[in-house]
């Protein structure tokens, strides 16, 4: 089981200036020396939940500057919003950079208002994110593409700089459709993917599918994105956690709900009341604390990291910013970093 650390910050009350990336910045620092795979950051647009990350190359770009070791990867790009030769350059940058550590997830998008950058693209996102990923991993082989010019004529392009890697690794962003995650092992891609709206068994049986269908060189890879915070108590934990916790749920009720019906299925979240979302954010609370993240002491950890294992979880992507005081989360890394090696020499 690999580890790796997964941001996705809420900047409703977020700290002015370089504060404010504190913890991606010291984490990752951290993240490379203590043997951690990668440092994921999202794509989020236009509202506090994730609002701090609103272009994962820009911040890869600041973390291949600090860092030696760990993989850079955007979790995820939503492809559809961007022009794919874009999204080849930038990375390509980044992979020089890094001296060739990035790898990309590609998603296709859910929230309607995101795509205020790229409004023709909503209706048909799954097939114009398959056809960027395609046209991107061909500029990143040094391919020629034809494309549209100013004038109306077809010009031929290709990337500058270079890539450091021949290849660009790439992974793919599920929310929970089976047909994702068959899609990902056809293409050989990396599985990225959470609980919201899926529970264990249902995981088991979607990797199973991903599994049957992975055609890659390399082995299937499934990372799994899991809240985590390690203290030397559990209840302790909860405690420390509970408010800022629920706050960072809070806040992403009404977007998921609106977007994907996941969370609040049959229910438009304008039709609740106060009481009814407190009871929301105390069973989402509940749930996440309880089964669905590391929580509590490293102890605490092996039960559902043996169950991930057994299922085909390969990595499981750490997301520790979620309101938690910045100093508290970093001083927790090490208690991170030894259940990470205990688990990994088991």
């Amino acid at each position: 089981m690999d580890f790796s650390l997964f941001y996705f910050s809420d900047d409703g009350a977020g700290a002015p200036g370089r504060e404010r990336y504190r913890l991606l910045l010291d984490g990752a620092r951290f993240a490379d020396r203590h043997g951690f795979t990668a440092v994921w950051t999202p794509e989020r647009h236009f509202h506090p939940f994730g609002g701090i990350y609103p272009n994962p190359s820009v911040a890869g770009a600041a973390v291949a500057a600090i860092t030696e070791h760990v993989e850079i990867r955007a979790g995820s790009v939503v492809a559809p919003l961007h022009h794919p030769v874009r999204l080849a350059e930038e990375w390509a940058v980044v992979d020089n950079l890094s001296d060739g550590r990035v790898s990309l997830s590609f998603a296709p998008g859910w929230h309607a208002t995101d795509f205020v950058l790229a409004p023709d693209n909503y209706s048909g996102r799954r097939d114009v994110m398959a056809q960027s990923l395609d046209t991107v991993r061909r500029l990143w082989r040094r391919e020629t593409v034809e494309l549209t010019d100013g004038s109306g004529e077809r010009a031929e392009v290709r990337i500058y700089p270079a890539p450091v890697q021949p290849e660009l690794p790439i992974w793919l962003t599920s929310a929970g459709s089976p047909d994702t995650f068959r899609a990902a092992g056809t293409l050989g891609a990396g599985l990225l993917t959470h609980l919201l709206g899926q529970d264990i068994e249902d995981l088991a049986k979607k990797i199973a599918i991903y599994r049957a269908a992975y055609t890659g060189d390399g082995a299937p890879r499934v990372a799994l994105m899991l809240h985590t915070f390690l203290g030397e108590d559990r209840e302790a934990v909860r405690e420390i956690v509970r408010t800022p916790f629920s706050e960072y749920i809070r806040s992403s009720i009404g977007l998921i709900a609106r977007a994907s019906g996941d969370l609040l299925p049959d229910v438009d979240p304008a039709d609740l009341d106060p009481e009814d979302v407190d009871f929301l954010v105390r069973r989402s609370f509940d749930r996440y604390f309880d089964t669905g993240g590391l929580f509590g002491r490293g102890e605490d950890a092996a039960p559902l990291l043996e169950t991930l294992t057994d299922i085909g979880v390969d990595e499981v992507a750490c997301l520790i910013d979620f309101g938690v005081d910045t100093t508290a989360v970093l001083d927790g890394l090490g208690r991170l970093a030894t259940l990470k090696d205990i688990w990994q020499r088991s």
